[in-house]
């Protein structure tokens, strides 16, 4: 059974996805802290730093925006994040200019937020990639006629200098996929009209992302959500809402207990507390430790307590086994971001080795997030990255 818990406490929501009684995802929503993750503003250029191939946009914040040469550069490949040929950045904008842009990273108290030129405007069934051709489709839809039926019911259906990428809710749907295309596409449409506003002189917002539950129900489309469960009226009446607008979503449940906390049931304070440990301890006796920094997470993989009466490849076989699984479950419960490390317990076979990192792919398809994994570097060190689910404020 999957299901949503959300309690409110005074400025504080805590959202809670639970899978047979186990916390599978959880957030944290202050009202007093703005979430503009997905947000599209006109920005106007402020300063040109030729020397990092950058600049600073006014998108009408605190903070000016920062974007790089390469989100400025028109994308011809979904999967290419460095930019071809030796374009300069004073060359495309100049100082003043009005430029449309979205929040791809959210401001901290270090730096402001980091934006982009390539707009990804999310729907049901697929997401609106503007100026481009790129149609691609998620990696867990696996049967390949499935996929070549889907990219060609999408490109007939696209406007001209649209592409998208086809989500894996739009898995053997059809006419909801038509829809979903004329939605975003109008949408979109809206966007641009006002953006070329000749009267619009400042920086302003033109669209707002979903907020976290939106995005949850959104990208759960595709599964069967059975209850949600919240403490407030207000966000019962939201979520009624929502569910007329979306008949996906007729059988779901919404019920309210005001008088009761919700954190109590499946012992999920204990859960929630248990994913702040950096130690994590595996059913074999063996551990894996957690430690981010500001450039990447570093997960290491122990034996812990773990002997084996086996060889020592099948006992290091078996840590590294249960870790891949644990490591998979703990990048979306503690929504981890960026790039991943993670130093297994060394293996000489490379069967092994081969095993694990079809697991670890295997693994993480559960995930709704969009991650890719890299392989073993030359020093046996598993590379992988996974994009935030929902922007932190650290």
């Amino acid at each position: 059974m999957t299901e949503i818990i959300i309690q409110t406490k005074n400025q504080e929501k805590q959202i809670a996805l639970i899978e047979n009684g186990k916390l599978i995802e959880y957030y944290e929503e202050d009202k007093e802290y703005r979430r503009r993750e997905g947000n599209i503003y006109i920005g106007i250029v402020k300063d040109i730093i030729s020397g990092m191939q950058s600049a600073f946009v006014d998108i009408g914040t605190e903070k000016n925006s920062f974007i790089h040469l390469k989100d400025i550069l028109p994308k011809i490949d979904e999967t290419k994040e460095k930019p071809d040929g030796k374009a300069e950045i004073s060359e495309l904008i100049k100082r003043n200019q009005k430029i449309l842009v979205q929040v791809k990273k959210d401001s901290n108290d270090k730096k402001g937020a980091r934006v982009s030129s390539h707009i990804n405007l999310p729907g049901k069934y697929i997401a609106l990639l503007p100026n481009t051709n790129i149609v691609t489709i998620s990696q867990k839809i696996e049967d390949k006629k499935e996929q070549e039926r889907l990219i060609k019911l999408v490109k007939e259906n696209l406007s001209d200098g649209n592409g998208a990428i086809i989500r894996t809710s739009a898995q053997n749907k059809e006419k909801e996929v038509i829809q979903d295309i004329k939605r975003v596409e109008k949408k979109w449409n809206t966007i641009i009209q006002t953006s070329i506003n000749p009267e619009l002189k400042e920086a302003q917002l033109l669209y707002k992302s979903e907020n976290i539950i939106e995005k949850m129900l959104m990208d759960l489309a595709d599964e069967t959500i059975e209850k949600i469960t919240v403490n407030h009226p207000e966000i019962k009446k939201e979520l009624e809402n929502f569910k007329e607008e979306n008949e996906e979503y007729t059988d779901l449940k919404i019920e309210c207990k005001q008088q009761e906390n919700l954190l109590d049931r499946y012992d999920l304070e204990k859960q929630i507390e248990k994913r702040l440990n950096r130690k994590i301890w595996l059913k074999c006796g063996g551990f894996i430790t957690i430690d981010k920094t500001e450039a990447l997470t570093a997960i290491d993989v122990n034996t812990g307590k773990y002997t084996g009466n086996q060889s020592l490849e099948q006992t290091v076989y078996k840590v590294n086994k249960e870790a891949t699984i644990e490591i998979a479950k703990q990048l979306r419960l503690r929504d981890i971001g960026g790039i991943v490390i993670i130093d297994y317990i060394d293996m000489n076979c490379e069967e092994d080795k081969a095993k694990i990192q079809t697991l670890l792919e295997t693994e993480l398809k559960k995930d709704r997030s969009k991650t890719q994994v890299e392989g073993f570097t030359k020093l046996d060190l598993m590379e992988l990255t996974r994009k935030h689910i929902c922007s932190h404020k650290d």
